[in-house]
This record gives structure tokens, sequence and C-alpha cells, in this order.
């Protein structure tokens, strides 16, 4: 076809979206925010740094009182090893295990924590 001495080319034209410029910042901030997330909520990150200091905390206060009440034991059973026997420990020990008391004894139990 001839028009006015030019030959008349047909071509589509594509309209240019914007689609294409939002790709890879998409992926890259999906990419940040999967590595943001694991970085605090993973086995090693952040907050599991917290988590592991309390159960730290907690252990040690156990450790602390199972030491404590370990001496105490140490220390009653050396009252009674020493080889000469404490007659008020042995005295004290054969009425709590027998649970026996005598007829004007008034008896009064504190625990081992007070």
């Amino acid at each position: 076809m001839r028009e006015k001495g030019f030959f008349r080319m047909w071509t589509r034209h594509h309209k240019r979206r914007n689609t294409g410029r939002l790709i890879v910042p998409t992926i890259t901030g999906l990419f940040l925010a999967y590595f943001g997330f694991h970085a605090y909520n993973g086995d090693y990150g952040i907050y599991s740094k917290y988590r592991l200091e309390t159960r730290i905390a907690e252990a040690q206060e156990r450790l602390d009182a199972l030491v404590a009440k370990r001496r105490e034991l140490e220390h009653r059973v050396a009252l009674v090893n020493d080889g000469s026997l404490e007659k008020d420990m042995l005295d004290e020990q054969a009425r709590r295990a027998l649970n026996l008391a005598r007829e004007n004894e008034v008896i009064v139990l504190i625990g081992a924590g007070q």
C-alpha cells in the first residue's frame, strides 16, 4: 500500500507496563523479610538469645537452692558421723521417724527453709 510516497508498515505498539519495574524490588523485599524474620525468631536469632538467658537464670536459681540444701544435709550428716553421736540430733531423728513424743512435750515442727 502506498500513501503519499511512503510505504506504510503495520507494527504493534506495546504500552509499557509498570509491573516490570516492581518485580525486582518486590523479590528483594520478600528476601529481606524472610531473612529478617529468621534472624529475629530463628534457632540462633536474637529472641532465642533472650530465651536462653532466661533459662540460664532459672537453672542458676535451682542450682543455688540445691547447693544450699546439700550443705544443710552435709552439716546434719556431719553431726551424726563425726565419731561422737550428738544425743539431741539422734533423739530428734528417732522421734521424727517413729512419730513419738513424751506426755509432757510440745512439738513444733518448722520447715527447713524457715
